[in-house]
């Protein structure tokens, strides 16, 4: 098979990482001087979403999706499912949307930014970079567990060698208990806040959901003492 110019596969390298910088500059840009980020509010999006009626579950997992590849805090739209959908409910949308999220940005890292990535790691990084390929869905699963930042991991596991489907597997199962916790606590307190009744905070599902609230900050501690061999 012929191989290609490495002059032009550079340029087409260097074109992408300047096209996906410009992307986190927009994005930075938007939300800080712009009126887009009077509409991403809780009360807005709530109102947003419940004015689709049946589609509110989908347009719920799409605006959250759409909101980790901006950059949004995940935590928000997982307080905002919640709210909406309750525990259950809310927790299927809430990893639905982080799901899809943490795909789309993994992608646009990958083809943005990986040509140009791969071209610039020295033999140190390379090195570095063959290991976490080589143990990709631990090193996914470790880092989600211990509550590596979402958003930069989504797309900065897009310019590594890790296939997409450990990628995928590792962010699933590595969320899955933070989001659960994170739904649980805030759907109890949008039910006390609901009733009014604010005795309901010393209820044991009030106490029970504060536990997995607080317990949850001991999972990175816990997670580290048996760190799988070969993660980062």
């Amino acid at each position: 098979m012929t191989q290609g110019n490495p002059a032009t596969a550079k340029r087409k390298g260097v074109g992408k990482a300047l096209l996906f910088a410009l992307f986190l500059i927009a994005m930075i840009a938007m939300f800080r001087f712009t009126p887009v980020r009077e509409y991403i509010s809780p009360e807005y999006l709530q109102s947003l979403v419940n004015s689709f009626g049946p589609w509110g579950p989908l347009v719920f997992v799409l605006l959250y999706a759409g909101g980790i590849c901006l950059f949004l805090p995940a935590t928000l739209f997982t307080g905002i499912g919640a709210l909406l959908f309750g525990t259950m409910y809310g927790f299927l949308y809430n990893e639905l949307g982080a799901m899809l999220g943490a795909s789309l940005a993994f992608f646009i890292g990958r083809y943005l930014g990986r040509d140009f990535a791969s071209g610039l790691i020295g033999d140190r990084l390379q090195q570095y970079d063959d290991r976490i390929a080589a143990n990709g869905f631990a090193t996914v699963l470790y880092l989600r567990l211990v509550f590596f930042p979402f958003t930069p991991l989504n797309f900065g596991m897009g310019l590594t060698r890790v296939t997409f489907k450990e990628y995928f597997f590792g962010t699933l199962f590595g969320i899955i208990a933070g989001g659960f916790v994170l739904t649980f606590f805030f759907a109890t307190l949008a039910e006390v806040w609901r009733s009014g009744d604010w005795w309901q905070l010393v209820s044991w599902k009030a106490l029970f959901s504060l536990a997995l609230f607080g317990g949850s900050f001991f999972i990175p501690r816990l997670i580290r003492t048996i760190q799988p061999d070969g993660a980062v």
